[in-house]
C-alpha cells in the first residue's frame, strides 16, 4: 500500500472479495483479495483513514471515518464522490424524499479524528465514536443524528481504530441492542440507543504495561486494543497493550444461587448453619467454571 495501513475490513455478505483498506492517504483503497490489485479508490477525505465499516445488508455500500471529522457513505460502484457526510448538527436527515441525498460539503460528524465505526445488525443505524470523546449513532436511512447521549465517561484519544462491538440483534432477553465501548482500561456496557450506562468492567492490573520489541522495553498506558463478541453465553473478548486476551462471560442464574448460598453460609447464627456449607459452594462454583471452559451453552441475560 505504500502507507500506514491503519484499518481494513471485507464484506460479511458481498460476493465480490473487495478489501477496504483505511491508509494515511486521503481515500478508500479498495483491493481486490484475488489479485492483490488495487482496483479503484474513493476520494473526499481530506487526510488520513482511521476507520471503515461495510453495510451488513447492502454489500455495495461503505462507511469510512478519518481525521478530518467526517463519517462518509459510500457507494462502491461510483468513485465520483461520496453518497453522503453525516452531519451532527442535522437531527432530521439529508435524505429528500423520493430523490437523492443531501449534504453539506462542510458537514463535521465529530468535531475531530472519526476512529470508530459501526451498524447494527439490521444496517439500520450507524455507530460513529470520535476524538471528541463522544459516540454518536446515526439513522442510516436519511443520516439524522439520533441525539443519543453517552455521558461524560467516554475517553478516547489514540490514533489508532477503536473497536466498538454490537450485541447481537435479539441475542439478550431485554430485546434491545447493547454497545460495548473500550473505554482506555475499562469496558463499558451501554444500551444503544438511550446512551445509558449499564455496567463498568474493570481490567485487573496495574496501568502501566510494559511492551517488548526489536528495539527494547517501552512503558505503555495499559488500555484495550480489540474487542470480539463470542456469543450470547459466552460474552466478549477484549485483548490489551499488557499482553492479555481476557473473557468477560455473562452472569447465569446458577450464579446468583451460589451467590445466596455463599451468603447464607456467612450466617454463624442461623440454627440451619453447616461448617462445610462455603466449601461445598466453592466446589460448585468451580464446577460451573469447569462447565464454561467446556463451552456448554446455557441461557443467559446481561440484566
Amino acid at each position: 500500500m505504500d502507507s500506514i495501513v491503519y484499518a481494513h475490513t471485507l464484506s460479511p455478505i458481498a460476493n465480490h472479495l473487495l478489501v477496504a483498506c483505511a491508509t494515511q492517504n486521503p481515500v478508500v483503497r479498495l483491493v481486490d483479495l484475488r489479485s492483490g490489485a488495487n482496483t479503484h479508490s474513493l476520494p473526499g477525505h481530506a487526510g488520513a483513514l482511521l476507520s471503515l465499516a461495510w453495510n451488513p445488508t447492502v454489500e455495495h455500500v461503505l462507511a469510512s471515518g478519518g481525521v478530518d471529522g467526517t463519517l462518509r457513505l459510500w457507494n462502491i460502484r461510483r468513485s465520483t464522490g461520496p453518497l453522503g457526510i453525516l452531519d451532527m448538527e442535522d437531527c432530521r436527515g439529508i435524505g429528500a424524499a423520493g430523490g437523492a441525498p443531501r449534504y453539506r460539503l462542510s458537514a463535521k460528524s465529530h468535531h475531530s479524528a472519526v476512529n470508530g465505526i459501526t451498524w447494527t445488525g439490521d444496517g439500520s443505524f450507524i455507530i460513529s465514536a470520535g476524538h471528541d470523546e463522544r459516540v454518536r449513532v446515526w439513522n442510516a436511512a436519511n443520516g439524522a443524528n439520533t441525539l443519543a447521549s453517552f455521558g461524560p465517561t467516554l475517553r478516547n484519544g489514540h490514533m489508532s481504530t477503536l473497536p466498538l462491538v454490537l450485541s447481537p440483534s435479539g441475542s439478550t432477553d431485554l430485546k434491545r441492542d447493547l454497545l460495548f465501548y473500550p473505554n482506555q482500561r475499562d469496558l463499558l456496557m451501554f444500551e444503544l440507543h438511550q446512551g445509558k450506562l449499564l455496567k463498568r468492567l474493570r481490567v485487573p492490573g496495574p496501568v502501566d504495561a510494559t511492551v517488548r520489541s526489536r528495539t527494547g522495553e517501552r512503558i505503555v498506558r495499559n488500555r484495550i486494543t480489540a474487542l470480539a463478541w463470542k456469543g450470547q453465553s459466552d460474552g466478549i473478548f477484549s485483548a490489551h497493550t499488557d499482553g492479555q486476551i481476557r473473557a468477560w462471560c455473562p452472569r447465569t442464574e446458577e450464579d446468583d444461587d451460589l451467590d445466596a448460598e455463599e451468603n447464607d453460609s456467612k450466617r454463624p447464627n442461623d440454627d440451619n448453619y453447616d461448617d462445610n456449607s462455603n466449601t461445598q459452594g466453592k466446589r460448585k462454583r468451580q464446577v460451573l467454571e469447569n462447565v464454561y471452559r467446556d463451552l456448554t451453552r446455557q441461557r443467559v441475560t446481561f440484566g
